[in-house]
């Protein structure tokens, strides 16, 4: 039965199948089976050993269940696995897991799925600066109220402002992809990191592994991977959770009754806005954009704590790890998913944007009047001063 709300509610079918529990007994497998194939090639495993392995994948035949069965006698997740699995192995059970620690796999796993992840938040992020690009084009010479502070300030077009989020989003994109060596990250060098288990086939044995899963080498590593790629990828999560939630919060705030200039899109044939106020048109999808970049930014927190482990490892990074990087990955591909929805739909109103404007009279062009001024002769400071005394009486009418 469902409990937590990222069971059901937050994140796209993709990117749930990603952080899905059988999906990761399969990657289990799959690390396993790499490995025999790496050891097959230097010697020290039968050829025939991967390949039952990689059928056993196909087929289905080791089942979380039975996974599950196992963890509840070894009281090791890990362990689990490879029991299960060397069981259905049969003659080539014994091969199973030679050489390698526990984070070896779990590690390269992980290293699997935050690859895998980062591509569908990069899609997004494409699709969301695209979508701001074209929003930016069609709004380019709709002059509307800039403000700072919350108040007035100078007149700007609607289509800078699209392009300030888009600037934004492309930098996010950028960083991301500069990230991933750091970030997606596995290893296959046993207890502590030394390697000693594969005697002098070491490093041809990561490195194949490596290869074979499709991701990146560490320099060097401990019994696991240092947990500072993590972290640059939670930290980088939250940088762009707060992009959407400033983009969403200035939608929001632009939907204002008495403001009224944009609008997220809204189903009037069949969409309630409130249980007891039927005329209410509020803006639920920034909201919870918003809403879900507290949690995500909470998260760097977290994953900082996780960078600081005992000498050559310990477990207290585990647990954290477990909630915080499904969580950090289905709630920002919630978030995307739902600023490329409200950006696609998104209502502009030309009139009242103009009305807006219309309303500050000619304060709004208390700078250019002062330039005007200065290019005239003028000393900029009583300029300055004239027009500040001036805008101070027309505030009072």
């Amino acid at each position: 039965m469902p409990i937590h709300p990222i069971e059901y509610r937050y994140g796209t079918a993709e990117m749930r199948k990603i952080w899905d529990r059988s999906e990761w007994l399969k990657r289990m497998m799959l690390v396993e089976a790499a490995l025999l194939k790496a050891l097959s090639e230097v010697g020290l495993a039968p050829t025939e050993a991967a390949d039952k392995v990689y059928e056993l994948i196909e087929s289905g035949a080791v089942t979380i269940e039975e996974v599950n069965r196992w963890e509840r006698i070894t009281d090791h997740e890990v362990m689990a696995v490879v029991k299960a699995l060397a069981e259905a192995s049969g003659v080539y059970g014994g091969y199973i897991h030679v050489g390698a620690t526990s984070n070896d796999i779990t590690d390269t796993v992980l290293a699997t799925q935050l690859r895998d992840s980062i591509a569908i938040i990069e899609s997004k992020l494409r699709e969301l600066a695209l979508t701001l690009a074209d929003l930016s084009e069609k709004y380019k010479d709709l002059v509307c109220l800039g403000r700072t502070h919350g108040v007035a300030a100078l007149p700007i077009t609607m289509g800078f402002k699209f392009a300030v989020y888009a600037s934004e989003i492309v930098r996010h994109i950028d960083r991301l992809e500069e990230a991933k060596p750091r970030i997606c990250v596995g290893k296959m060098s046993g207890a502590v990191g030394t390697m000693a288990s594969f005697g002098s086939k070491g490093f041809q044995i990561q490195k194949r592994v490596l290869e074979i899963m499709k991701v990146y080498e560490p320099i060097i590593a401990t019994q696991i991977v240092p947990r500072d790629g993590l972290a640059e990828f939670v930290t980088l999560a939250a940088m762009i959770s707060s992009t959407l939630d400033k983009i969403a919060n200035e939608i929001r705030n632009l939907q204002r009754s008495e403001i009224r200039e944009l609008e997220e899109p809204f189903k009037e044939d069949s969409q309630v806005g409130s249980s007891t106020m039927p005329h209410k048109r509020n803006p639920i999808k920034c909201e919870k954009v918003c809403g879900l970049a507290r949690i995500v930014r909470s998260m760097a927190l977290a994953a900082l704590e996780n960078v600081v482990l005992e000498h050559e490892r310990d477990l207290t990074n585990s647990s954290c790890e477990r909630v915080m990087i499904p969580e950090v990955c289905l709630l920002l591909d919630e978030q995307l998913k739902t600023m490329v929805d409200v950006l696609k739909g998104l209502r502009v109103y030309p009139e009242n944007i103009k009305r807006n404007l219309e309303s500050q009279k000619d304060l709004i062009m208390s700078e250019a009047i002062m330039i005007a001024m200065v290019s005239k002769g003028a000393d900029r400071q009583w300029a300055h001063e004239v027009i500040r005394k001036c805008s101070m009486e027309a505030w009072k009418n």
